[in-house]
């Protein structure tokens, strides 16, 4: 062929889509008859948007690396002959009687576009009485320029020339069954029926761009790791200025450093002196709602858990909360002194504890084991 396509836009024979698109914005920008109106410049910027339309379809593109003329494409007619001659494959003859033969019509360049996620982190206050943000979102918007048609401004999307507008061609083969008619997506158009031969220049013909933009997202109180929110219609635009998608909010909960969320209840642990313990207490504790007065009873023991109702999380769906379980670890006393030594063994004396015996009990069964000893024992 006597014009070098990849020579035309600058770039290698295995430049990737993404160059090429960039490559024909470049030169489109320059060349642009608003920007160069000479007749030279314009039969330029022809010449690149017809190399972007070849470069830019897998399909055309393998045809013009073969050494065939994409532009000028055949329907694909097979030669006539008796059996599986050249241009026939036994698919033709499923698609007759399977339904290939049958005409759908030029496929719409409008489509939905596709969904988005957002992964947005919040804190435990956040996740239990919700919180407002504002988000940056980077997604595929219609394009200013054509509006989501993808053709340059002053032109617009013309009727293929090979399917006629229907968006397939037909072929008729001989096989053994005789004659076979059967219908493929026009290898020009790709089935839409009408092709566009002058590409925006801000889009490259997508009829998107892509732009950051704000939102604002509302988080309801109660939600979790892996909270996805649905924001109908805030994703991606479809091609042909199509239906956007929708965008799902992904709630990541931070660590908290004295909390532990299980569900919709939050626990911790105090650790507290054996004698605060045995006597009882009161110490400050800082909860969600402020700080508060956990009331430690005398004789409180070491794993003892005291629930605070209403304390936790707010229920997802709903308007009560969780509770706030804290757990009682007691220290016991070590490195003593002689005279706390004394007062030790002096108590010790007074409760009659100087030679304790302890009380034993055997050790926890798991569910398997009660249920193997049931079984033993039935």
């Amino acid at each position: 062929m006597a014009t070098d396509y990849y020579a035309v836009l600058g770039v290698r024979r295995d430049a990737t889509q993404e160059e090429i698109k960039k490559a024909y914005r470049r030169l489109a920008r320059e060349l642009h008859p608003d920007v160069n109106p000479d007749p030279e410049t314009q039969e330029r910027f022809k010449e690149i948007g017809l190399a972007y339309e070849v470069l830019s379809d897998a399909q055309k593109r393998q045809i013009y690396d073969l050494g065939g003329d994409p532009t000028r494409a055949s329907a694909g007619a097979g030669a006539p002959g008796g059996g599986f001659g050249a241009g026939f494959a036994f698919s033709d003859i499923m698609d007759a009687f399977f339904g290939g033969g049958v005409s759908r019509g030029p496929r719409s360049r409008v489509r939905r576009g596709q969904d988005a996620l957002i992964r947005v982190e919040i804190n435990l206050t956040e996740a239990a009485f919700g919180a407002q943000r504002d988000i940056q979102v980077d997604t595929a918007v219609v394009c200013p320029t054509c509006h989501g048609d993808g053709a340059a401004p002053g032109t617009s999307p013309v009727t293929c020339d090979m399917c006629r507008g229907r968006g397939e061609v037909s072929q008729v083969t001989r096989s053994f069954l005789g004659q076979v008619m059967t219908s493929r997506p026009c290898p020009q158009c790709q089935g839409y029926g009408t092709v566009v031969p002058t590409p925006c220049v801000e889009c490259a013909g997508d009829g998107r761009v892509r732009t950051r933009r704000t939102l604002t997202v509302k988080i309801p109180p109660g939600v979790d790791n892996g909270t996805r929110i649905q924001l109908a219609g805030e994703g991606e635009v479809g091609p042909g200025a199509g239906p956007a998608g929708d965008l799902y909010i992904e709630i990541v909960e931070e660590p908290h450093q004295i909390f532990q969320r299980r569900g919709d209840d939050l626990h911790c642990t105090v650790t507290l002196p054996m004698t605060a313990a045995s006597l009882g207490t009161k110490i400050p504790l800082e909860t969600l709602d402020g700080s508060v007065d956990l009331d430690i009873r005398p004789g409180t023991q070491s794993g003892q858990a005291i629930n605070l109702r209403g304390r936790g999380i707010q229920h997802l769906r709903g308007t009560s909360r969780g509770d706030l379980v804290v757990h009682v670890e007691v220290q016991t006393p070590k490195n003593l002194d002689p005279e706390q030594e004394e007062l030790m063994r002096k108590l010790a004396r007074l409760r009659g504890e100087e030679r304790p015996s302890g009380t034993f009990a055997p050790g926890k069964q798991g569910l398997f084991s009660r249920i193997k000893d049931a079984i033993n024992n039935g």
